[in-house]
């Protein structure tokens, strides 16, 4: 990739960022050294180990690399039989130590996560953690070895203990005793590793002993006793056998880690690889970065697209698409509108994609392999090498038509600028005809209306421009594709204040033509505004129609279940009584066979069929319905009212809550099921809603409790902002509503976020048993940001 794009589009500032997310040195060099691949193979292998590695921080948190440093020195020197000093091996020991933490971090919590592109680098880590147990047994710090690291150097230490003692007895005896009014103080020093008192200089000869030191007035002498010498001696061999013994235990050390360099060059290239990974990944999230498809057809669709260095709050999505059916986009508008920013985001993010970086645009955004990127951005006048603003960019156009093919992308910012407008617009059309024909993707951004006109005219090639508005003099940065740009010269100088002859004079000075096409820009834009503003009524009123139509769809649906299970049990009942019945004539039949043979009188015969007809009437009473006598209805008024009560719309027969307080002429909004209904006060009646009692709330003097149940579930709930543990108590209520509510789909509106809160979610569903089935929103319902689930019938 050429140097010249990387740095007008801006590259290296994005590497500078990649570059402080790496946690240790050999990470950060590898940042620093990404550049843009070709290879699509391997641009797709790396945009998935960045989604990956983006999927575990979002799952488990951070990961550090900071301790991993640059042992291949000491590894080359362990190969050829070196020892390796303290801090060589504490090196070694901290890049093991953090293998083993990253080992356990890609362990950890795994459950059913599935196999991705990181769990092959995870399983050839080899801690080696009994080779960093030992080192870490024997070498406490940089300048401190373990007594216990070796039975020689524990056996030394104590003799040196043993002969510390002896010394510190002898000399407290001689400043606490004889000696004391000899010495300048009564403490015990050191002088060239020797143990000595500090002795008066007039009093040197009544202390024997051998002198070592004296001080800058030459008053005090520091004397070594000749009774401590001898041990002052052995201390000094104790020493030099315990560097002996300490260098064994480095020996060791070195030999053990000898045995497994390559597994430990193995565990350094492969975390600083995972680094580098993981430095990616939190760059993605940072950006709220999405993976790109990449296609080999040299189309771009980029949908919601952030300039990566502009504040994620100030930043204006743009959606942007080029190579589909046309392959030359031309870009026009007003100064500060938003045109070079449109550009460097379609050059910068190609080169992120093609880097393995993920993109700041949303989900299944669309990006092409280029093999090389050209961009003539920015004022490139140079008084050095004498070049106008004209010179130099024609310098870059030339080169590019020179080096530029189809496996292109040439990008230029105010084509044709810096000279006559006339010869200006006529070059910059012939550059453009040129790249078109030989169907190099191009964007240019261009003030000219000759080149407005070309875009129309010219098959395979589409005006665009960024939308300004001219009341408030602000551009709203948005890129409307297909919509030629106009300057809004004249607008905007009248908006600030400039008097009207003058720009009436202005407008004299310009052709018909251009006046007759500027007045089509306009006509072109109010048409456009106008087909904007209609087509999103025309989306509210579809989905207004769309939520009529479940909600007649649900009430249908339970009328039937109604009516069925009316008519089941109504069949049940009949078939109980024609069997009970069948029974009582069996039974009478018998009777009155027996009567007959055995002779009964008259009155027993009658005494039965009277007890028969009792039984009959009984019957017929269970299944009479009885109308209870109908007390006169009480006609309420506004106070009577109150919101949540429950009441019956008389017209309609339905049973609903009270959900708004009557204006001024008695309607109000009564919430029946999921239709909320707009009734008169003179059409309802108070409904008492069911008590349950209990025997056991009685006897706390809890009394009777009152039924309450949510009147009115809606089709969608809305769980962004949550946690997880938060979200999943709310949709397990909301659940259970929209299941007795008899709704059969629901929409739950969990926003992309980290993913956590989607996850979340759907571990739930997948538990629920009234579930049936869910998926992912698709294209006008939500994308990845809602989940449509639907319930078992």
């Amino acid at each position: 990739m050429n140097e010249k794009a990387l740095k007008s589009l801006e590259y290296y500032k994005i590497i500078q960022l990649l570059t402080e997310k790496a946690s240790s040195p050999l990470g950060k060099e590898l940042c620093r050294d990404l550049l843009p691949s070709v290879d699509l193979v391997q641009i797709q292998l790396m945009q998935a180990q960045t989604r990956d590695a983006l999927s575990r921080l979002f799952q488990k948190g951070s990961i550090s690399f900071g301790s991993v440093k640059d042992v291949r020195g000491s590894l080359k020197r362990l190969e050829i039989g070196s020892t390796l000093g303290i801090i060589e091996l504490l090196s070694i020991c901290s890049l093991l130590e953090n293998t083993s933490r990253v080992k356990a971090y890609s362990r950890n919590e795994r459950g059913d996560h599935p196999a991705d592109s990181l769990d092959e680098m995870f399983e050839q880590l080899s801690p080696l953690t009994p080779l960093s147990a030992e080192i870490r047994r024997c070498i406490l710090s940089e300048d401190e070895i373990s007594d216990s690291a070796s039975p020689g150097l524990l056996k030394v230490r104590r003799s040196m203990k043993i002969a510390n003692d002896r010394i510190h007895t002898q000399l407290t005896s001689l400043v606490n005793g004889g000696a004391r009014n000899y010495l300048q103080d009564a403490v015990i020093t050191m002088r060239n590793g020797r143990y000595c008192i500090p002795v008066k200089a007039e009093y040197k000869g009544q202390v024997p002993g051998m002198i070592h030191d004296q001080s800058s007035t030459g008053s005090t002498l520091f004397i070594e006793p000749m009774a401590i010498v001898k041990l002052n001696n052995d201390i000094r061999e104790l020493e030099l056998q315990e560097q002996k013994e300490i260098e064994a235990v480095l020996a060791e050390l070195s030999n053990q880690a000898a045995a497994y360099t390559d597994q430990i060059r193995d565990d350094l290239e492969i975390m600083v690889q995972l680094d580098f990974i993981f430095a990616r990944a939190s760059l993605a999230m940072d950006m709220n970065g999405t993976e790109p498809i990449f296609n080999t057809e040299h189309r771009i669709r980029l949908k919601q697209a952030r300039h990566p260095l502009i504040p994620r709050k100030k930043a204006v999505p743009i959606d942007l698409r080029l190579g589909d059916d046309f392959d030359l986009l031309v870009v026009t508008g007003p100064n500060t509108g938003g045109k070079t920013v449109s550009l460097k985001t379609a050059g910068l993010l190609t080169l992120m994609g093609q880097a393995g970086l993920h993109i700041p645009a949303m989900d299944r955004s669309q990006l092409s392999v280029f093999h090389q990127v050209y961009a003539d951005i920015g004022d490139e006048q140079s008084i050095e090498q004498s070049l106008s603003t004209f010179s130099s960019h024609m310098t870059n156009v030339v080169s590019f038509l020179k080096e530029a093919d189809s496996d292109s992308l040439v990008l230029f910012d105010e084509l044709g600028a810096g000279t006559d407008p006339t010869e200006g617009a006529a070059l910059a059309i012939s550059i453009l005809s040129y790249l078109h024909e030989k169907g190099i993707r191009t964007m240019a951004t261009t003030h000219y209306s000759e080149l407005k006109v070309y875009a129309l005219s010219t098959p395979g090639v589409e005006n665009a421009c960024c939308e300004f508005n001219v009341e408030t003099l602000r551009p709203t940065y948005r890129l409307l594709i297909g919509v030629p740009g106009k300057s809004n010269a004249f607008a905007i100088s009248s908006k600030l204040g400039l008097p009207d002859f003058i720009i009436e004079k202005a407008k004299q000075q310009i052709s018909e033509q251009d006046e007759s096409f500027e007045d089509v820009l306009t006509s072109l834009e109010n048409s456009r505004v106008t087909i904007e503003n209609e087509r999103a009524q025309i989306e509210a009123y579809k989905e207004q129609i769309e939520a009529l139509k479940k909600q007649l769809e649900t009430k249908q649906e339970r009328l039937d279940e109604r009516r069925d299970k009316i008519l089941k049990n109504a069949n049940e009942e009949a078939r109980r009584i024609l069997a009970e019945t069948k029974e009582y004539a069996d039974q009478t039949m018998k009777l009155f066979h027996k009567f007959q043979k055995d002779h009964v009188d008259t009155a027993a015969v009658e005494k039965e069929r009277q007890n028969i007809r009792a039984r009959m009437n009984k019957a017929d009473n269970a299944l009479s319905i009885k109308a209870a006598p109908k007390e006169p209805k009480k006609k309420l008024s506004a106070k009577d009212l109150s919101l949540g009560d429950m009441v019956r719309i008389l017209s309609m027969n339905l049973t609903g809550t009270i959900s708004s307080r009557p204006d001024s002429k008695g309607f109000l909004f009564v919430q029946t099921g999921i239709i909320r209904s707009k009734v008169h006060i003179s059409d309802l009646e108070l409904v008492d809603e069911p008590v349950i009692s209990s025997s056991a709330l009685q006897k706390t003097g809890a009394g009777k409790i009152r039924m309450s149940k949510s009147s009115s579930v809606s089709t969608e709930i809305n769980l962004l902002g949550k946690t997880v543990d938060e979200a999943i108590a709310i949709l397990d209520k909301y659940l259970d509503d929209a299941y007795l509510a008899h709704l059969s789909k629901v929409r739950v509106v969990h926003g992309k976020g980290t993913g956590a809160l989607r996850k979340g979610v759907h571990d739930y569903l997948r538990r629920n048993k009234r579930v049936a089935s869910y998926r992912l929103g698709e294209f006008g319902e939500g994308d990845a940001g809602v989940t449509i689930v639907e319930f078992k019938k």
